[in-house]
């Protein structure tokens, strides 16, 4: 079995949680039982916990996010879809290193609860996180 990454976080409402993530990202909804649903992102299970106690708001700085690395046409497509239905970006589309072989374009965007994600995608993923290509092939064997 390959491996499967796993992420619960609290959300404040079940629903609207529910719907960002399939109707505006785009991810497969999964399992759902009394508070909590699982979605496929990307790959990962996340699972959206019912906990409006625990879903705290995004405060500015904060480093605290989770993501997904797509390869270009993909991070294109999202930013553009998440743009169209006009999401808020915690920070807006960006490049750096543009040109070099190090280049990552990335965004962050909150969830309905304050959830930070973030988008991005590297020109050459093995030379942006200083790794063998052999570390991670499937990734370079997507572009991404």
């Amino acid at each position: 079995m390959q491996p499967i990454l796993h992420l619960s976080i609290p959300v404040r409402d079940l629903v609207e949680a529910r719907n960002f993530y399939v109707d505006v990202l785009g991810c497969e909804a999964a399992r759902a039982r009394e508070g909590f649903q699982d979605v496929w992102f990307y790959g990962m299970q996340v699972t959206l916990q019912d906990r409006a106690e625990e879903a705290a708001m995004s405060r500015a700085g904060s480093v605290r996010h989770f993501g997904v690395t797509l390869g270009r046409a993909d991070f294109e497509a999202l930013t553009e879809r998440l743009s169209a239905r006009a999401v808020p970006w915690v920070s807006p589309v960006s490049t750096d290193d543009e040109g070099m072989a190090t280049e990552q374009t990335k965004a962050k965007i909150a969830d309905p609860s304050g959830n930070v994600i973030e988008i991005k995608t590297y020109a050459d993923v093995a030379a942006a996180l200083e790794i063998s290509p052999h570390s991670y092939p499937e990734a370079i064997e997507h572009g991404n």
